[in-house]
């Protein structure tokens, strides 16, 4: 019985191990596994002295005096977080409204689709992702469109996983992956037929240099959407709980300085775009989109415990339980932001390039 109450008790530890690594510890649409977790393009024994080095450089976002390093640190700040961000999140790294009878997934789906009917494609348009991450919005946007997504992604890690990604969902054919600096495109004049970004010139150290950059490539006529993190009508720069809950998601989020949404329109205007819309699609009737932050604290603690577990066995490099930790508390700073409603995810500014030169 001894032998037997043994035997059975190691099967049921063996069984939630596997449970708890390999059922719960996936990101939701399987592409990366707890045990796979990396660097990126870092090697495991240089991702602790990376992370210090980036926390070094962010601790006080609107103090960094060298805007001409802020890409490479927003490479490194991708080298640390994709792996976790794929495992933990998904293939999309952004948020969207809560949709009510849809999942996360769902939801994150509708918001990118509408992104690009908003700029009005065609089946075989050549269109742009400013900023493609894994490549979550552009396998969606594709399969919806059936356009030519092309994407752009200042880290070579996520390029090699977007391919992967888009060779595994079958849309290799229509998805096409470039690593580069968005403030800087390896694209001629005029080469495509509309453009998009979801929550990515935020990294920008200058939003009219990556503005001016899609007015560049884009054909006239042609349309750019963009979702921007921005600080509300709501933020009072003078109120210290306000200061300290943006200066979190700053740091935590690689940002040299979150703008105002006041700014964005008046930047779009001045690189030479027409502004045909812009709205916070994070108001109401919206449902709030740092629900999902809010339900995730468990999933969290789970997952912390479990990397704590690997970096200690030296499966995971050492170093991401810091970049967990960082991640984690940004999270609580995202949450606080949405909660007081003055940060938003999702101002969204529609804009044309005009079919003639501005005389202006």
């Amino acid at each position: 019985m001894d032998s037997f109450a043994l035997f059975f008790t190691g099967a049921l530890l063996a069984c939630g191990l596997y449970w708890f690594v390999c059922i719960l510890g996936p990101a939701e649409q399987k592409g990366k596994r707890a045990v796979d977790l990396s660097g990126g393009s870092i090697s495991a024994e240089k991702v602790q002295d990376n992370y210090k080095q980036y926390w070094s450089f962010f601790r006080r976002p609107k103090e960094i005096e060298t805007a001409e390093k802020v890409p490479d640190f927003v490479d490194t700040f991708y080298n640390l977080v994709t792996d976790i961000y794929e495992w933990g999140w998904g293939q999309s790294f952004h948020f969207s409204p809560s949709v009510p009878g849809k999942s996360h997934r769902e939801a994150t789906r509708l918001h990118e689709e509408m992104a690009v009917d908003l700029i009005d494609v065609k089946p075989g348009d050549r269109i742009l992702d400013v900023g493609c991450g894994v490549g979550g919005p552009m396998r969606a946007i594709a399969a919806h469109s059936h356009a030519n997504v092309v994407g752009i992604t200042i880290n070579d890690y996520q390029v090699n996983r977007a391919r992967l990604h888009n060779k595994k969902a079958g849309l290799d054919s229509l998805c096409e992956v470039v690593c580069g600096n968005f403030l800087e495109m390896p694209f001629p004049d005029n080469s495509f037929d509309g453009a998009y970004s979801i929550e990515a010139t935020c990294h920008a150290p200058k939003l009219e240099e990556v503005y001016a950059e899609v007015f560049r490539i884009l054909k006239p006529g042609s349309l750019y959407v963009s979702y921007e993190w921005v600080t509300t009508d709501k933020y009072k720069a003078n109120d210290p709980e306000h200061v300290e809950i943006i200066q979190g998601i700053e740091r935590g989020d690689a940002l040299p300085g979150l703008r105002s949404y006041a700014d964005i329109a008046e930047t779009a205007r001045k690189v030479g775009f027409e502004v045909v819309k812009e709205k916070d699609l994070a108001k109401p009737p919206a449902q709030p989109w740092w629900t999902r932050l809010k339900m995730g604290r468990i999933a969290y603690w789970r997952n912390h415990i479990l990397i704590t577990i690997l970096a200690a066995l030296g499966i995971a490099p050492k170093g991401t339980v810091d970049v967990h930790e960082m991640l984690f508390k940004t999270a609580d700073y995202l949450t606080k932001g949405g909660d007081t409603g003055i940060f938003t995810p999702m101002h969204m500014i529609l804009c044309r390039k005009p079919e003639t030169p501005s005389n202006s």
